[in-house]
């Protein structure tokens, strides 16, 4: 008899920096603890193995009807439009069998920026203190994606009730130095950077040197497995799981 359980794949962009792989597993452990009925795995597009193809490979030789992926992408660019559905292409052409479904990215759908993404960014910077903040993200050619960070820039400004602004480690701009010293010349004093990453890495650090360097008083940590990040994972399988799902 197949197994009932629901696969569930977590897919990360991929890192050569380890700490980024070593949030993906944690992320993946927190979400398994939280719903021990989902049978939870990391996996990732490139830099680190498993890829999302053997995970799902494995998931149906192990029996199981039924599986998941979850994009770990805070935008909706190339990687999650291309990437991951490829992902499943790829297993099917290998002979998948099992029903798979694609669940939306964690970031903005629809105009809409997820609460519990406000509360994963709101609950990794100071409770106190600041009186504006740059929402710092690794950056992207897509214009479309880019928007959407600003998007949730906007809306973690009025939760937080600050003036707030975008940056970006690389490949647009602002810089988070250049967020920060806007601020600053606009009567900011205490300029915070929010992370809009999911995990540590090369592009984090760029930010993070940036923005110190420009002023900033207060750095938050990637969003790794904190508690809002994981509810927004299961309310993101949960949406997908029922969904038609993919004919094998």
């Amino acid at each position: 008899m197949r197994p009932a359980r629901l696969g569930v794949v977590l897919v990360a962009h991929g890192s050569r920096d380890p700490r980024a792989a070593a949030a993906t597993r944690a992320l993946a452990l927190a979400v398994g603890e939280a719903r021990p009925d989902w049978e939870v795995s990391a996996s990732y597009l490139d830099h680190s193995l498993p890829r999302p193809d053997q995970v799902l490979g494995a998931l149906d030789a192990a029996g199981h009807r039924r599986a998941v992926l979850v994009p770990l992408l805070l935008t909706a660019a190339y990687h999650g439009r291309v990437d991951v559905p490829g992902a499943v292409a790829a297993a099917r052409a290998e002979g998948l069998r099992l029903d798979v479904e694609i669940a939306d990215v964690l970031g903005p759908l629809d105009g809409r920026v997820p609460p519990l993404l406000l509360d994963g960014l709101i609950s990794k910077l100071p409770s106190s203190g600041l009186d504006a903040v740059v929402l710092a993200a690794a950056g992207t050619r897509d214009a479309e994606a880019r928007s959407t960070v600003e998007l949730a820039a906007a809306a973690l400004g009025a939760r937080l009730g600050l003036p707030a602004s975008v940056a970006y480690a690389s490949a647009a701009s602002p810089t988070a130095g250049e967020a920060v010293s806007q601020l600053r010349a606009g009567g900011a004093s205490r300029v915070g950077m929010a992370a809009y990453f999911l995990a540590p890495g090369l592009l984090y650090d760029i930010a993070v040197q940036s923005a110190l360097a420009a002023g900033a008083v207060a750095i938050a940590e990637p969003l790794e497995e904190t508690a809002a990040l994981v509810r927004l994972v299961e309310s993101r399988v949960g949406r997908a799981a029922s969904r038609r799902l993919i004919a094998a």
